[in-house]
């Protein structure tokens, strides 16, 4: 009897810890997703207390509206480059940082300076991405004033008369977030790659050596697969950003928040805050949000099943 009690009197303290946090995320985080829902289903204008009820018209209309699925198709296209890009980058700066390095008499080791390496690679990520606007503003400015500008027309590649209009190229815009956000997220990730490479004992890279593999066998081979779940919960956190984007597009790009030149840079974010907060179709944004909510969802498991492989253990 002493144990029933005890069990209960330890579950009603877990619970009592529980409570509080389980009820703020049921309020603040669950509550706001059913309410965004079933707005979906309405034509709330975002400031009336009174809509009425449309049914699936703001889904149907989605499916005919040219701006959100080019905005879609923007997504998806960050969605296969951003994380692919990233982690190859990372997960080959990660092995030069702690494998890379000639073998001695102590063994496997990494580029000399690796520690300042891995600092000099970090740093962008402590850059909030408000700065990181600013500063890529900077570089891709459409004078001769623009870092990337500046240097092509020192090189005598570009005409000083007509720099190039990176952020106001259609062909370039998207191409150019991408570029920022890649180079943002690599330091983080080789940080991390780096942590789980150096749970790996040595023994394991210098048997592979004298085995004859080279540094790509190496790589391919040993590394990559013994940080697997590293690289498989990377490829998800990459995947959710990509469906983002909305911070770096609406500052960077031209248009009632980003977008421009005429929707070449647009992504679901930006369409769904556009129809929110300046064109008053709340319930058509919210739509929107449900539809980059699935995707969200839907992506992160297709993600997890897809790079679900054996685990290794050494």
């Amino acid at each position: 009897m002493s144990h029933v009690a005890r069990g209960r009197g330890r579950a009603g303290f877990i619970s009592g810890f529980l409570f509080l946090p389980l009820a703020l995320y049921l309020t603040f985080v669950i509550w706001p997703y059913v309410q965004t829902f079933g707005y979906s289903f309405t034509d709330w204008s975002g400031q009336s207390p009174t809509f009425g009820f449309v049914g699936w018209d703001n889904y149907t209309a989605l499916l005919q509206d040219e701006v959100f699925l080019g905005a879609l198709w923007h997504n998806l296209l960050l969605l296969l480059l951003v994380p692919a890009l990233t982690i190859l980058l990372a997960l080959f700066f990660a092995f030069m940082v702690n494998a890379g390095g000639r073998s001695g008499a102590g063994g496997v080791r990494g580029v000399r300076g690796s520690s300042v390496y891995k600092i000099v690679y970090f740093f962008p990520q402590v850059l909030s991405l408000a700065i990181l606007a600013v500063l890529f503003g900077a570089v891709y400015r459409s004078d001769e004033g623009g870092l990337l500008n500046g240097l092509l027309v020192g090189l005598g590649l570009v005409d000083p008369a007509h720099p190039v209009e990176w952020l106001n190229e259609p062909d370039l815009v998207l191409w150019c977030l991408l570029s920022v956000v890649v180079w943002h997220g690599v330091g983080f990730y080789l940080v991390l790659f780096s942590a789980a490479m150096q749970s790996v004992p040595r023994d394991i890279y210098e048997a592979a050596l004298l085995d004859g593999a080279g540094r790509a066998q190496t790589f391919l081979k040993v590394t990559l697969p013994l940080l697997w779940d590293a690289v498989q919960t990377s490829a998800v956190y990459l995947g959710i950003a990509a469906m983002d984007m909305f911070v770096l597009v609406s500052t960077m790009t031209s248009g009632q928040f980003g977008g421009g030149p005429d929707h070449h840079s647009e992504v679901m974010a930006t369409v769904l805050m556009r129809n929110f907060l300046y064109f008053g179709k709340s319930g058509y944004a919210c739509a929107m949000g449900v539809v980059m909510l699935l995707l969200t969802l839907v992506l992160s498991v297709v993600t997890l099943r897809a790079t679900r492989r054996e685990r290794i253990e050494f």
